[in-house]
């Protein structure tokens, strides 16, 4: 048998165990163990052993449940919940207020947690009930949400690209800056769109009654002060880092302790609390290891058959691709790949194949690696809100008020697909957006 035939029945395996419902990290792990048995002997096994054991060296690591524990315990704490009560009062007499503020929340949020899962969690419980509360139109609000949420993957300390830089192995640090200015250009469309749409049919989004906000400046200014700890635990973590002062693994400690003496200032540390966010944090933790663990073992058995070299020879010699056209069919698969399966998972069956790719291609800049986990991690965020199984629709189908429908639902991911495909484009047209502010902090 060739070797390519070897890949395909990789791959192939590997999908067919997945289709059965397996953890995804038990059916890479198996394929990859079952694989080098059956080419090298006992003796092979001494590949995935070594692939994965350099994951254990990598220092950086230390940083996955630090950030998780730091999201999680802002999120038990209801500091956000804070935070949204100070944007209802300052954006309530905004055409469509509420949902700019909502959006704010939700690039706070993405600041201090890097995972999607806070973010709609947040927004589904307390900023949906309030806007649908004000009249605010169903499909225009969860798209907001579904949209808002997503920018956890890619707004650091976006925990995805950490994930990305583990296999990549690129440095963490420079895949945060190049995920700041996307990251911002996305948010800044999202409230665009709300504008105009509020603007275009006022019924869509009401302001705020009067009685509501009618409140002494004092107390809107004493309002202000929930805003004040979600700035010093991002400067803290984020500011120090880029200053220099910290490591990133230092980073991700001062965001965790910051984030716990947040809760006790709050007055709403408890061992309840701890208790359930290192619970879920080791969950979570956990998952992401193995998941690591698995992707390495399979790509070094993947990369040991010369399947990339034969991949390369495909596209650009069989098939005459440029670099380019190489690119755009990888963000298709993608989006494809996204829509049955979330992005850890995306991530851990295409590395082997698509970051060696990457490397060899001449694209006509450098750090095309940096660039290309920008890019995958967007088109994460489509993949995350599109049907049949985006995550953050099933998460928003459980979360939700009774009112929101799964059509509303599917009815509103649309826009947001559409600026998130055109931000896609924009970064891959001028990669100077992702690329200008880690080259400017180097």
């Amino acid at each position: 048998m060739s070797y390519e035939m070897i890949a395909l029945l990789m791959f192939a395996s590997m999908m067919v165990l997945l289709l059965t419902g397996q953890r995804v990290f038990a059916a890479i792990g198996f394929v990859a163990s079952a694989m080098v048995l059956m080419l090298y002997g006992t003796g092979g096994v001494e590949i995935p052993f070594s692939a994965a054991f350099k994951l254990f060296n990598w220092f950086p690591m230390l940083t996955l449940p630090l950030f998780i524990y730091m999201g999680y315990i802002l999120s038990e704490a209801g500091i956000a919940e804070d935070l949204y009560r100070a944007l209802h009062v300052w954006f309530g007499r905004v055409r469509g207020g509420l949902a700019i503020g909502t959006i704010f929340l939700m690039v706070i949020i993405s600041a201090m947690n890097g995972l999607s899962v806070a973010g709609m969690a947040i927004g589904a419980t307390i900023a949906l009930p309030e806007m649908l509360r004000r009249g605010y139109d169903k499909a225009l609000i969860t798209g907001v949400v579904q949209g808002g949420s997503s920018l956890g993957i890619l707004v650091p300390p976006s925990v995805v690209l950490v994930l990305y830089g583990m296999i990549a192995r690129q440095p963490v640090s420079q895949l945060w800056l190049a995920g700041v200015i996307p990251g911002l250009l996305m948010a800044a469309m999202f409230i665009v769109y709300v504008v105009i749409r509020a603007k275009m049919n006022p019924a869509l989004a009401p302001t705020v009654p009067e009685e509501d906000l009618n409140m002494p400046r004092r107390e809107k200014l004493k309002l202000l002060r929930a805003g004040i700890i979600p700035f010093l635990i991002f400067f803290l973590m984020t500011g120090l880092f880029v200053m220099g002062i910290t490591s990133l693994v230092e980073s991700s400690a001062v965001g965790a302790t910051s984030a716990t003496l947040a809760a006790a200032i709050k007055g709403r540390l408890s061992f309840r609390l701890i208790h359930e966010t290192a619970r879920k944090t080791l969950g979570v933790s956990c998952m992401f290891l193995w998941l690591i663990l698995a992707a390495l073992a399979f790509g070094s058995v993947f990369d040991g058959l010369g399947a990339v070299r034969a991949l390369e020879n495909l596209f650009i010699n069989n098939w005459d691709l440029s670099p380019w056209q190489v690119i755009i069919m990888m963000q298709v698969s993608f989006i494809v790949m996204g829509m049955f399966l979330d992005d850890t998972a995306m991530l851990v069956i295409v590395a082997p194949l698509y970051v060696p790719l990457v490397k060899m291609l001449d694209l006509g800049f450098d750090n095309q690696l940096i660039w290309f986990g920008v890019l995958y991690t967007m088109t994460c965020q489509i993949a995350y809100i599109t049907p049949p199984f985006g995550y953050n629709l099933f998460l928003m189908r459980a979360m939700a008020p009774k009112e929101i429908t799964l059509t509303d639902i599917y009815r509103s991911i649309w826009p947001f697909v559409i600026m998130m495909a055109a931000t896609i484009a924009l970064v891959m047209l001028f990669p100077q957006i992702a690329l200008w502010l880690p080259a400017a902090v180097r």
